[in-house]
C-alpha cells in the first residue's frame, strides 16, 4: 500500500532513535506541540516495540506511528503486533516488499539508485524514502523523477534546520529527521518547551 496520501500529509517525519524510554513520551508530545505528529521508531533501538505501544496509547488518532528499520519479515509482524501503523526500510529487501504487498501494508521503502526505485515500483510502491539524502546532490531527486515519473520522495540522512528547505526546492515531498530533530541540550534537560519551539521553526519554514 502505498504511502503518497500519508507522507504528502506530512512534511516532516520525527524519528525516534535511541531516545530513552522514559523520555519518550514527553519528547513525542514536544514533536506534536511543534507541529509534527508523524512519527517513525527505529526497531534496531531499545525498547522499540514498547515505545510504539506507548505512543500509539497515549495519543490515539493524534499522531500516526511507523516503524523504521523494518529489514526482516520478523521485525515487520512484531512492529504490527505492537501497533505500528506503517513500515519504512532502509533498503530493498524483497521479502519484506512481497509480506507488505500481499498483505496490503504501507510501506515507504528507502531507495538511493534507479535499480531500487524500479524495485520499488515493481510491488506498487511509488513513494519513497531516499537515503541516505544528504549524501547525493540536491538535484538527484529531479533525476530520478525523469524516468521514473509519478514517484515521490522523503528525503531521510543528512537533513538538518540548515538545508531542510534544500530538499522541499528539489522536489521532496517530505523530510525525515532523528538526531537533529531537537536541541541535545534540551533533550537532556527536559526543556520540552524548547524542544517544541525547535520543531516549530522546520515546520513554519517548511510551510513558507
Amino acid at each position: 500500500m502505498d504511502t503518497y496520501d500519508l507522507v504528502s500529509k506530512h512534511p516532516l517525519l520525527a524519528i525516534l532513535r535511541n531516545v530513552p524510554l522514559e523520555k519518550t513520551i514527553d519528547y513525542a508530545e514536544a514533536a506534536v506541540q511543534g507541529g509534527a505528529p508523524f512519527f517513525e521508531v527505529a526497531l534496531n533501538s531499545p525498547h522499540a516495540l514498547e515505545q510504539i505501544t506507548m505512543l500509539r496509547t497515549h495519543f490515539g488518532d493524534r499522531c500516526t506511528v511507523g516503524a523504521g528499520t523494518a529489514i526482516t519479515v520478523e521485525r515487520c509482524k512484531a512492529a504490527l503486533d505492537a501497533g505500528a501503523q506503517f513500515l519504512l526500510t532502509p533498503g530493498t529487501p524483497l521479502d519484506v516488499f512481497s509480506y507488505c504487498a500481499e498483505n496490503d501494508i504501507a510501506l515507504l521503502p528507502g531507495v538511493l539508485t534507479p535499480t531500487d526505485v524500479a524495485t520499488s515500483l515493481q510491488f506498487g510502491y511509488k513513494t519513497m524514502k531516499l537515503f541516505p539524502a544528504g549524501s547525493m546532490p540536491r538535484h538527484y531527486v529531479k533525476d530520478l523523477q525523469g524516468p521514473f515519473d509519478g514517484t515521490n520522495y522523503m528525503a531521510i540522512g543528512g537533513v538538518s534546520p540548515a538545508n531542510i528547505r534544500e530538499f522541499f526546492d528539489a522536489g521532496c515531498i517530505s523530510v525525515g529527521l532523528a538526531s537533529s530533530l531537537m536541541p541535545k541540550d534540551a533533550v537532556a534537560a527536559n526543556d520540552w518547551e524548547a524542544c517544541a519551539a525547535y520543531v516549530r521553526g522546520m515546520v513554519d519554514q517548511i510551510q513558507r
